[in-house]
């Protein structure tokens, strides 16, 4: 957290960053995060979502950020769900991250298309539809990162902007 050290931040390698480091905003940056299948939706996720609004609330973070994986480099697999994105999801343009990657599929550009909402669903990553339904948005590309078998998006959330039903319930996950 902390402008200074935003450079060293695992996202800003691959996204232009500058409109987050100059938004005077408390930034927390949340890397990847993987759970074997027999806990996805248990405990475990609990447990991760309850330290992470202590967190939040206790260093008083106004943006969480990071990328959201879509398994695999065939975007073309993942049409549905980046119309979808592009369509209802998009980052407000004072906090649109630019592409710095080298390889990317500019899906906001690229796709001119009505996304089928169940394909788009079950396309979507189960965290990446979390952070949706807290309002979270996503950059206008994806990155093709061939190393890791994904393709990205940078994803953003305003604390200030959940719906307040949602707050509720991580607040009294908290305690």
């Amino acid at each position: 957290e902390g402008f200074g050290r935003i450079g060293r931040y695992y996202s800003e390698d691959e996204y232009d960053l500058s409109v987050l480091r100059g938004s005077g905003r408390r930034l927390l940056e949340l890397g990847r995060s993987c759970l074997l299948p027999e806990y996805r939706g248990g405990t475990a996720m609990w447990h991760l979502w309850t330290a992470l609004a202590q967190y939040v609330r206790d260093r008083e973070i106004e943006v969480l950020f990071g990328v959201a994986s879509f398994h695999g480099t065939d975007a073309a697999r993942y049409h549905d769900a980046f119309a979808m994105l592009k369509e209802r999801h998009l980052a407000p343009r004072r906090w649109l991250p630019r592409v710095k990657a080298p390889r990317v599929f500019r899906y906001a550009q690229a796709l001119r298309r009505a996304p089928d909402a169940k394909r788009a669903m079950l396309g979507m990553p189960p965290l990446l539809r979390t952070y949706l339904l807290m309002g979270g948005w996503v950059s206008d590309h994806a990155v093709v990162d061939t190393q890791l078998n994904t393709l990205h998006v940078f994803t953003g959330l305003e604390i200030g902007s959940i719906p307040a039903a949602r707050k509720r319930l991580l607040r009294a996950t908290a305690g």
